[in-house]
């Protein structure tokens, strides 16, 4: 994180010479739960698109419900932040991600698509408030120079979190076979009412279980000291002596920031889609022919990529340019989907795996050009950037039409073109520049 706001009060944090490396730890723990709970979703596509006997659109609003999240709460959040400090924000988030999991209990009791939309709606928004307040916290506890490499860390345990997350969902969700409306018919009604009991347990025991894990984290966030940094005195412009313009007219003037925007919003999207469609993907016949349970697995081996590519990606952005780094991974990112839409069997299957290793450093690194020069804007600019995940809601939706009227294989040009435009982003879209 490039950023010049948290640099006068990293100097303040670290002149008593405390150490941080607990407040990190037990930090870390945030980014591998929202990746764990984020990554789950591409679980419960397939299964609810089995329960419910939804088509590839309909089914995508579990994304859409999922990433609203984050148009709707990023900015409101960075107000309750600024208004109640980090580690309330951290708590309250942590809270408000229980509760949605716990709304998962009476959506697969009552069978209700809508029910889950919502719980999803909610978890996700529990999710965003703890963004908005762990990104920036870890940047400022330690030293400004180390910000990034302390960020990336993290990151990669976020990573962690969406490579255990399909094996973890597989197991416990997508191992039970769902039955189609033809073969219930044949079932004596007793048999009927325990299997929909089990179709329901399946999503239930799962969530009560995070519940229970992000209800934990909370009140052992709620008793620990962690260093107190409010959320205003980050804001503070580092004594350039300028007045604290947050007017639109501010961080809305920097092209290359807007531009960024747009490249986030790309990114998420094409990356949410394409882990989004894997497991229905993976079991079309000419594709690899699996199971559900036996497709999901193979979904960790897409964001396992993205893990690993994380932990090279730290060492090699410091030997290449960041954003020839960015051009040079999307390039072969659009180059893979294009293979796997062309070819079938092992080699479809694998190219658009691959795929994950070379989305790793994309978030991060369009981040950091995004809010490069923008001195006190930086505040408005993250929070401009964290709006535009919303790319996870909206881009899914589009692939799930395509896949519904031309077929899941070719819907799959829609992540192409977002790589495209981020490669123009590393190429060129990146330079500072004011509008």
């Amino acid at each position: 994180m490039a950023s010049t706001a948290p640099s006068t009060i990293s100097a303040k944090a670290n002149g008593n010479g405390q150490s941080y490396s607990f407040a990190l730890t037990v930090l870390t723990t945030l980014f591998f739960m929202w990746g764990f709970i984020t990554c789950l979703n591409d679980i419960l596509i397939p299964h609810l698109k089995a329960v419910f006997t939804l088509n590839y659109t309909q089914v995508m609003l579990i994304q859409f419900s999922f990433f609203t999240a984050y148009a709707v709460v990023s900015l409101p959040s960075g107000m309750l932040v600024e208004k109640l400090g980090y580690k309330n924000g951290i708590v309250i988030g942590l809270i408000t991600a229980g509760i949605g999991c716990l709304m998962f209990y009476p959506a697969a009791g009552y069978q209700s698509f809508i029910m889950f939309l919502v719980a999803l709606f909610v978890l996700a928004s529990g999710i965003t408030l703890l963004q908005v307040a762990a990104n920036p916290y870890v940047a400022i506890l330690g030293k400004p120079e180390t910000a990034s490499s302390r960020l990336n860390l993290t990151q990669a345990f976020n990573s962690l979190g969406t490579t255990i997350a399909p094996l973890f969902g597989s197991i416990l969700i997508l191992s039970l076979a769902v039955k189609t409306a033809e073969e219930m018919k044949t079932m004596l009604p007793v048999d009927v009412t325990a299997y929909k009991l089990a179709e329901a347990s399946a999503v239930q025991a799962p969530y009560l279980g995070l519940a229970a894990v992000l209800f934990a984290i909370a009140a052992m966030f709620a008793v620990i000291k962690l260093p107190k940094i409010e959320a205003s005195e980050v804001g503070s412009s580092g004594g350039d002596g300028g007045s604290m313009d947050h007017h639109h007219t501010s961080a809305w003037g920097y092209k290359h920031l807007v531009l960024g925007a747009i490249g986030i919003f790309v990114y998420v999207g094409g990356e949410v889609s394409i882990g989004s469609f894997l497991v229905n993907y993976f079991g079309q016949p000419e594709i690899a022919g699996l199971k559900e349970a036996d497709a999901g697995k193979f979904v960790s081996f897409y964001w396992g990529g993205a893990m690993i590519g994380r932990f090279l990606g730290a060492y090699l952005t410091t030997k290449i340019k960041p954003n020839l780094y960015l051009m040079t991974n999307a390039i072969i990112a659009a180059a893979l989907v294009v293979i796997s839409m062309l070819t079938f069997g092992q080699v479809a299957m694998w190219s658009i795996l691959a795929v994950g290793l070379f989305n790793s450093i994309m978030f991060p690194t369009i981040f950091t050009l995004a809010i490069d020069g923008l001195g006190k804007h930086t505040g408005q600019a993250s929070g401009i950037l964290c709006t535009a995940i919303v790319g996870g809601a909206l881009l899914p939706v589009l692939q799930g039409y395509f896949a519904d009227t031309i077929g899941i294989q070719h819907a799959f040009f829609i992540p192409v073109l977002c790589y495209i435009y981020i490669a123009y982003y590393g190429f060129k879209g990146y330079k500072p520049a004011l509008r």
